[in-house]
């Protein structure tokens, strides 16, 4: 059976879906944007202010279902300008080890809710 996985640590879904679904040992992220979620305000301006505060989101939810950044196996990352995927691996390179970091794939797409640069998802395994 599923478990609804959701932290006030993170921003509240802006759609119907909830942050994270857990099934048995298995957990699906949805996708983080740079929402913060002590002001409900969008980080803007800089790509990596806004990549650091979608990956604070995600290690909100990691936490609030027991798991850490050591447990992701996948991330998705979309972005608006491939130009800033460099800037992007700077700050989510200080995430993970690099001897055991997950797979991904990083994708330019045309837009991203509420038109922001970034969004990433994850799934992690306990």
């Amino acid at each position: 059976m599923k478990k609804i996985i959701n932290t006030p640590k993170a921003p509240a879904p802006i759609g119907p879906y909830n942050q994270a679904v857990l099934i048995k040992d298995t957990l699906y992220i949805s996708g983080q944007i740079p929402i913060d979620s002590a002001t409900g305000k969008l980080v803007e301006g800089d790509i990596k202010a806004e990549t650091k505060q979608s990956m604070e989101n995600l290690k909100a939810i990691l936490e609030e279902a027991g798991m850490t950044f050591e447990h992701v196996i996948k991330t998705s990352i979309f972005i608006k300008d491939m130009h800033q995927f460099a800037e992007i691996n700077d700050v989510y390179s200080t995430y993970f080890n690099p001897d055991t970091a997950p797979a991904r794939e990083t994708v330019e797409v045309a837009n991203l809710p509420k038109f922001v640069n970034v969004e990433i998802s994850m799934i992690a395994v306990k």
